[in-house]
């Protein structure tokens, strides 16, 4: 039977012991029957325990003294007072003075001793010492808990790193338990699950985020089978939250398996999960890495479209690079011959009453079935039969660019009705403009695989549509 004393308990081996409260050495009552079982217990301990008699005499010196001493039991019981063999004669007085002073005091005294081994080593060890009371409640003896000082400011170390990382963190700790359900959350992390801290204590982590819960429990599932941690990651998650769509967040997350020392084999007692939100970080440099991509295909689409002999053919080479990791489809549409194509010009020099109607003809598409080049389609005066208020008129009324979505539930004859391609719900139009005059509209389309257009997305197609514009132009002066 094993007997464990102190707040906590680390193992069998005595630098992992930590002293604490002990119950008092047999007295001249204690039934001779019990006798064996107190000793089983005291030897059983998992601190170093020796009692004193109210001489000095030492009446109890457990297994777990002599492993951190050397001292066995039989050599020490019985000896008047630990000087000459268990302390120096320089520290005799201290010590003895600290443990017999225990007799006169309340409760528990914490003392820093220094003992000899019986090698003649020296050990510092930290003890709590108490009296022993009779059935008088006079003190008759004393005894004390000790264990050697490095095992115990190794563990005071850890308890105020356990501690210091669940309050005063600047990283959100969360502390699942086997079962995947958090245990102990800090305060940095309750603030990034927007919720309280008990309210996320047993909670499964599918009631906390919308997105990301799949990916930051697998790797739960992995540390706690495996025990081997993988390195930082940075995982995309979204909170989820009952009044609306909350933004996704990257955190930068560790993980490391937690295991009881008390077992001969570890035994998981969960995983610690550390983050930081690193979310602004991440995107400046996503933002960074697309910036110096469109760069780069700006560049290289005008390098290619130098070398084509056809504007028209340069103009279609500026749209394939231009939809390159930016969009599903792209239509380029441009002013038809008729009374439309005057009225631009003279809204633009203020003669013109605005009445007629702009008309459209198709000039450049890209492939809507399957992946190829964008391809240029015989000129034709017929026009695209797009209705009032379509994006690509009010952007050509606007002179600028109009964004359009489907919206989040997307539907199925929203591209028809605009005379777009199956399959788009993201819509981009902008005017092409050379010379101080609008040539048409380009529109780049996305599918649902791909977000909505932003005002970043809406500037790179503006600098597309320029170098479309003017090799278009071109091709008009030409009269391509």
């Amino acid at each position: 039977m094993t007997a464990s004393y102190g707040s906590a308990s680390y193992g069998s081996s005595a630098e992992h012991r930590t002293p604490g409260p002990a119950a008092a050495p047999p007295g001249p009552d204690v039934p001779a029957g019990d006798t064996g079982l107190l000793a089983a217990l005291l030897d059983g301990m998992d601190t170093a325990f020796l009692a004193l008699a109210a001489d000095g005499t030492v009446t109890h010196w457990n297994h777990e003294a002599e492993a951190l001493l050397g001292w066995p039991a039989a050599e020490a019981v019985g000896r008047r007072g630990l000087t000459g063999w268990a302390v120096r004669g320089e520290d005799a007085d201290a010590t003895e003075s600290a443990l017999l002073a225990a007799l006169r005091a309340p409760g528990r005294q914490v003392h820093d001793h220094a003992l000899l081994t019986k090698d003649g080593r020296r050990v510092l060890v930290r003890g709590q010492s108490a009296a022993v009371r009779g059935p008088d409640g006079r003190a008759t003896g004393v005894y004390c808990v000790f264990s050697a000082v490095h095992a115990q400011i190794g563990l005071e170390r850890s308890l105020a790193l356990s501690e210091a990382l669940c309050d005063d963190a600047p990283w959100g700790v969360v502390l699942v338990d086997a079962d995947l359900r958090p245990a102990v959350v800090n305060a940095p992390a309750a603030r990034a699950l927007e919720s309280g801290r008990d309210v996320l204590l047993g909670r499964p982590l599918g009631e906390l985020l919308d997105q990301g819960a799949e990916e930051v429990e697998a790797v739960l599932q992995h540390v706690l089978a495996e025990g081997d941690p993988p390195g930082p990651s940075d995982l995309w998650v979204t909170l989820r939250a009952p009044d609306g769509e909350r933004p996704r967040r990257c955190w930068r997350s560790g993980f490391v398996r937690l295991a009881s020392p008390l077992s001969e084999e570890p035994a998981p007692l969960g995983v610690a999960w550390l983050f930081q939100d690193v979310t602004d970080a991440k995107q400046a440099e996503q933002d960074g890495a697309l910036l110096r991509f469109r760069t780069q295909q700006l560049h290289r689409a005008s390098r290619a479209a130098a070398d084509c002999p056809d504007p028209r053919e340069a103009a279609a080479v500026h749209l394939d690079y231009a939809l390159a990791g930016f969009a599903d489809h792209a239509l380029v549409d441009v002013v038809a011959p008729g009374p439309g194509a005057a009225q631009e010009d003279e809204a633009r020099d203020g003669s013109g009453d605005g009445a007629a109607p702009v008309r459209l003809r198709r000039a450049l598409a890209s492939p809507a079935g399957s992946p190829g080049p964008c391809t240029a389609p015989q000129p034709s005066a017929v026009p695209v039969a797009y209705p009032d208020g379509h994006p690509a008129l009010q952007a050509y009324g606007r002179g600028g660019s109009v964004r359009t979505s489907a919206g989040a539930s997307g539907d199925d004859g929203w591209a028809a009705a605009r005379r777009w391609p199956d399959g788009a719900v993201h819509g981009l139009c902008v005017v092409l403009r050379s010379r101080g005059r609008l040539l048409g509209v380009v529109t780049f389309l996305r599918t649902p695989a791909r977000r909505p257009f932003d005002r970043a997305d809406a500037a790179y197609a503006e600098e597309v549509a320029a170098r479309i514009a003017a090799a278009l132009d071109l091709a008009a002066a030409s009269g391509g």
